[in-house]
């Protein structure tokens, strides 16, 4: 029997929660024995070399537990449907639900950097050399996952005053000629990128900076594969509504009800 509110995991929902809790629990415990390190044994690493290990078992370790952390997080919060979101059909659409996820999980994380990079820098007088090209690193990644999130929800900027015009047959040609230019598009991104990434992943090509991490060799090959994902999802997206009724689009599907009425309730108690 599927458990409540669960929307795919089922009876494994509560192993992923256990597993996520475990592994933020060990990120944090490693992370403080690090911190130790540096504080009370005077290690002579800094942290450039914990966040950029060079071959350290516990800086390995803290970040393998983070990687963890992450994923069973991601699969953790994919099991519930927020209020206007539309409900994933098939393998593909899961897929794209949980790397959304993961970067809203990530866009958390761009905060923290910067406000540990202020704090450092205006209070304790100390900027780091990684903030900065971090938050561009992470950022990167969450624009790129956004892109796939936002076409598995058919959230991309849409006209519909001829669309909603046509008959039936006419916006399936339309669909299906929008999908035929979004495969084509990522066909010849890869087509003509796939070469240079390959070569800037294979040296891990480092940032020019002073902390100097491997964004181009990482980012690259990225965006590439995450087109790939956003052709397929939108080919399941054609499939997906081949069948369904033609909707209606009006200027009140801007509106967000939830939204406005969560804004009301904390108006009210105030």
């Amino acid at each position: 029997m599927m458990q409540e509110n669960s929307l795919w995991l089922g009876r494994m929902r509560a192993p992923v929660k256990t597993a996520m809790i475990g592994f933020v629990v060990l990120t944090v415990v490693i992370y403080a024995l690090l911190i130790g390190q540096r504080l009370f044994l005077e290690n002579a690493y800094g942290m450039y070399e914990m966040i950029r290990p060079t071959g350290r078992p516990l800086v390995q370790a803290m970040l393998v537990c983070l990687v963890a952390a992450l994923l069973f997080a991601s699969l953790f919060l994919s099991d519930t449907k927020g209020a206007i979101e539309t409900r994933p059909e098939g393998f593909f659409d899961l897929v794209s639900v949980v790397l959304g996820r993961l970067a809203m999980i990530m866009t958390a994380f761009v905060v923290l950097v910067m406000f540990y990079e202020v704090v450092s820098r205006y209070v304790f007088a100390r900027p780091t050399l990684w903030a900065n090209e971090l938050s561009l690193w992470i950022a990167a990644i969450v624009f790129l996952l956004a892109g796939l999130y936002a076409m598995q929800q058919r959230s991309h900027i849409r006209i519909y005053i001829i669309y909603n015009m046509m008959p039936r047959w006419a916006q399936k040609a339309a669909d299906s000629f929008s999908v035929l230019l979004i495969v084509g598009f990522a066909f010849a991104l890869v087509w003509g990128g796939y070469s240079d990434a390959a070569k800037r992943f294979l040296r891990m090509e480092t940032f020019g900076t002073a902390w100097d991490p491997p964004i181009p060799g990482t980012i690259k090959p990225a965006v590439l594969l995450i087109i790939v994902l956003v052709a397929i999802q939108a080919v399941s997206n054609l499939i997906a509504d081949w069948h369904k009724d033609p909707e209606e689009h009006t200027p009140m599907d801007e509106i967000d009800e939830t939204e406005i009425e969560n804004i009301r309730r904390t108006l009210k108690e105030d």
